[in-house]
């Protein structure tokens, strides 16, 4: 049982579920069922934030996680790696709780954690980054950190990151570059939230982003297709609609949906949906994604001109249209 100073942790650092409601945050509502959908996302992702807030020890949260729905769980990991990483961040909050929580089962949800540690740098200041982001090295995956905030900032402040369009300035993280690939990084962010954004309908979603500079939609359809395939709220018709509204950026919105059934493959927690929309975005099934994002990571994943990860998207898209050359 949660001591009195956990509740209390817990409840000074957690938000109110208020706050993913698709009312306050002025969402498109597209139907009930959608809208429903994508609040229980928001409410699974803060009950697992609460978790790691209020927990004494990494596996302490995990036995709370692996309780969360089995649909959502992911969410929840991602919940919680933000948690941890605040803790971590904040001054008394103590030290290690990300690294704890990667060493054990949190390792399982790697992708959904380091997300969830972007989501802390969008709440912490700047100079706590350091402390934060020393827990999750990995020269593949640290962009994913960098999706988080972009998710962050468009969910959170839309009018400025969304209508407005706004870009960062000389993005500080990570310090040892390459700088120019952050703000694409983030875009990708951006465009997860703006199926939220959107209420998963793909043509006001779609008609969000031709808004955006042409430069910047790649990234944006990419962060579309991974939030498509794990959140859902569509049918076969509007993942069809969104496959032919990426158009030239199919192979974007195609790879991201098949890094989006890696996560759900690699844990265990693949559904329905994630099957319809690997088969709708990437004509193949979540394991044949899934083996072609696994045979696409590059070893060593080291960051040159183009950084790892980037050249591990490429990969992915090129082996996708093998794939389907193969058929």
């Amino acid at each position: 049982m949660a001591s009195r100073y956990q509740r209390l942790r817990r409840r000074v650092l957690t938000p109110s579920t208020s706050q993913t409601s698709l009312a306050k945050r002025g969402f498109y509502v597209k139907s009930p069922e959608a809208r429903e959908r994508l609040e229980t996302v928001g409410e699974m992702f803060l009950i697992g934030y609460a978790h790691a807030a209020e927990a004494n020890s990494a596996d302490e949260a995990v036995a709370n996680l692996e309780q969360m729905p089995r649909d959502y769980r992911g969410f929840a990991y991602e919940g919680a790696g933000m948690g941890f990483a605040m803790r971590d961040g904040l001054p008394l909050g103590g030290t290690d709780h990300v690294a704890e929580f990667l060493r054990g089962r949190g390792s399982e949800h790697i992708y959904m954690v380091y997300v969830g540690v972007g989501w802390a740098l969008a709440r912490l200041p700047r100079f706590r980054w350091a402390k934060v982001t020393a827990a999750v090295p990995d020269p593949l995956l640290r962009w994913l950190v960098l999706d988080g905030y972009g998710f962050h900032q468009a969910y959170f402040k839309t009018e400025k990151y969304v209508h407005k369009q706004y870009r960062e300035p000389g993005f500080p993280w990570p310090a040892d570059g390459p700088r120019w690939y952050s703000d694409h990084a983030i875009d990708q962010g951006i465009g997860r939230a703006m199926w939220f954004i959107g209420g998963t309908d793909p043509d006001r979603v779609a008609d969000m982003i031709d808004a955006f500079p042409e430069s910047r939609r790649a990234d944006l359809y990419s962060g579309t297709g991974l939030a498509a395939t794990y959140a859902g709220a569509v049918d076969e018709g509007e993942l069809i609609t969104l496959r032919r509204r990426a158009g030239k950026y199919l192979p974007q919105l195609a790879q991201a949906s098949a890094f989006a059934a890696t996560a759900r493959v690699e844990t265990g927690l693949v559904t329905a949906h994630t099957e319809l929309a690997t088969r709708i975005l990437c004509d193949a099934t979540p394991e044949q994604a899934t083996q072609i994002s696994h045979e696409s990571r590059p070893v060593p994943p080291v960051d040159l001109d183009l950084p790892a990860f980037e050249l591990w998207r490429r990969r992915i898209s090129a082996g996708l249209v093998l794939l389907q050359g193969a058929k």
